[in-house]
């Protein structure tokens, strides 16, 4: 319900992805249309603008909250919204709760690169973070990169303003330590911005405010960019006819690079699985997101982010009691 173009866009994507592999509950308001598909009523909304965690106490029938109890309750196996994201985030740490050993959720965004997809996290969930945050960001995102992008062996690096290990604020320059000296991590040290869409590693990890910046400054970039291509395009008889000429490859760029391709971001660390969509998001990008929760669920991303990470707390802990010599 809290989509920027209301809810039947929302319903559209949701048949689009519905098949019989995929049982879509939509959640919403009393009397919404859904089509004939399962729906869970629920009287409230929660809009953009609303402070999350106040929003999320005052709004328990909210369809947002409602759709985070449902999985809670094991009603359903996975939630994707288009809504506020802090409100998700606020209503995700309420009704599913942390893993254990997790310090701060983070949001795990598919980048469609030129070599190889990758992913960059934190994308918005914690805008501001601590160095031991990103070393557990690089942990999530080795398991995302593993599961859903099929990477044999993940490798990871850290977002910096230079590839030396001595650039950064003192955030990076922290993180990096870390991350260089955990053995359970394949880092390859820092990586610049400007190489994110050149597919520069598997995952990228980075703190909220700074993978949001990037991430939409990635985003706008891509849209006016294929934008003035077109208008470039249909100015002249000789655009239109190379454009004829050009249309496969294009096409074929534009499905790569286009964030819908994906429709939404993972929102890792919680004991159930959460997508977070664009608000903005078309009917192709809520199918997507959709789809793409689907196959966190048939790869057990949750599952294995616990698995991993009390792994990790147990190297850890035997790290602690071995004796120094």
């Amino acid at each position: 319900m809290g989509g920027d173009r209301g809810p039947d866009e929302i319903v559209a994507g949701v048949l689009e992805a519905a098949s019989d592999d995929i049982v879509p509950v939509i959640v919403g308001a009393p009397g919404l249309d859904t089509h004939g598909l399962e729906h869970e009523p629920a009287a409230e909304v929660i809009g953009m603008d609303e402070k999350p965690a106040e929003a999320v106490r005052s709004k328990p029938d909210s369809s947002l909250v409602a759709s985070c109890r449902i999985v809670a309750e094991g009603r359903a196996d996975a939630v994707v919204s288009p809504g506020n994201t802090g409100a998700m985030l606020a209503a995700g740490l309420l009704t599913l709760r942390r893993i254990p050993g997790v310090l701060r959720p983070a949001i795990a965004v598919p980048v469609p690169a030129r070599d190889r997809p990758s992913v960059i996290l934190d994308c918005g969930a914690n805008a501001d973070a601590r160095p031991e945050h990103l070393l557990q960001f690089a942990h999530m995102g080795a398991v995302f990169a593993e599961e859903i992008l099929g990477v044999e062996r993940a490798g990871v690096r850290l977002l910096s303003i230079g590839e030396e290990p001595e650039k950064g604020n003192q955030l990076t320059l922290e993180a990096h330590e870390l991350l260089a000296h955990d053995p359970g991590i394949r880092f390859e040290g820092n990586v610049e911005s400007r190489h994110l869409l050149e597919g520069a590693c598997d995952v990228v990890v980075t703190d909220g405010f700074t993978g949001n910046v990037c991430l939409k400054l990635m985003e706008g970039t891509i849209s006016t960019l294929l934008g003035a291509l077109r208008t470039e395009i249909a100015s002249t008889a000789r655009g239109k006819l190379g454009g004829l000429l050009i249309r496969p490859a294009a096409r074929g760029l534009r499905d790569r690079l286009d964030p819908d391709t994906y429709g939404g971001a993972y929102l890792l660390g919680l004991r159930g699985l959460v997508v977070i969509a664009h608000g903005n998001s078309s009917q192709k990008a809520i199918a997507n997101a959709i789809r793409l929760a689907a196959r966190g669920v048939e790869h057990r991303v949750v599952d294995r982010l616990a698995e991993e990470l009390a792994g990790r707390v147990g190297r850890e802990t035997r790290d602690r009691r071995a004796p120094s010599v």
